[in-house]
């Protein structure tokens, strides 16, 4: 009976063996000629965003790899009508009443603030969001310089919205005022 259990394990395993070998095949292969193969690292990353505390802003910003960079698309609602600040800040933590604890701006690079095109500016500065007198807001932008994997992901950082529309010049962080929404990115 012993005999008989060592000769089925030894059967099973080497049916499992050989089913991983011809899996680690197929995906190898796929990987080295396949057009479908996708890049490693993260493709797609969100933040749903909350309110501050005495805010009614919210909604979902999300960030895809593209082949020129990183695709944000942001769609708010409960802001107040106008031009708010729209930053990604280098704390992915929402958790103080005013979004203090998401800290400064990302800004790995050691620049001064300044628009997104602007030759100087943190990584994080996205520029303004506009809300309609509906307090719906919507941001569609692809950045060269974000990246969703490696020392300078976006993952675990937060966006903030501001009350205020950022000026783009004023240093640390373009007098865009407190923060009225945050979210982590995930």
């Amino acid at each position: 009976m012993s005999r008989r259990f060592s000769v089925s394990a030894a059967i099973v395993l080497g049916m499992l063996l050989g089913s991983c070998s011809s899996m680690k095949d197929s995906s190898s292969g796929a990987a080295a000629g396949n057009a479908t193969a996708k890049p490693a690292g993260v493709q797609r990353a969100t933040a749903e965003v909350g309110p501050t505390e005495g805010n009614t802003a919210k909604g979902t910003v999300t960030f895809t790899r593209q082949s020129k960079g990183v695709r944000v698309v942001a769609e708010l609602t409960g802001l107040p009508p106008g031009t708010h600040g729209f930053h990604i800040h280098e704390n992915g933590d929402c958790s103080a009443a005013d979004g203090s604890s998401a800290g400064g701006h990302f800004n790995p690079t050691g620049m001064t603030h300044g628009g997104p095109d602007a030759a100087q500016h943190h990584m994080g500065d996205l520029g303004n969001i506009t809300a309609d007198a509906s307090g719906s807001a919507h941001y569609d932008r692809v950045v060269a310089d974000f990246s969703l994997d490696g020392p300078n992901t976006l993952v675990g950082r937060a966006v903030v919205v501001h009350l205020n529309a950022d000026d783009l010049t004023s240093q640390p962080a373009g007098n865009s005022g407190p923060r009225i929404a945050c979210g982590v990115i995930r």
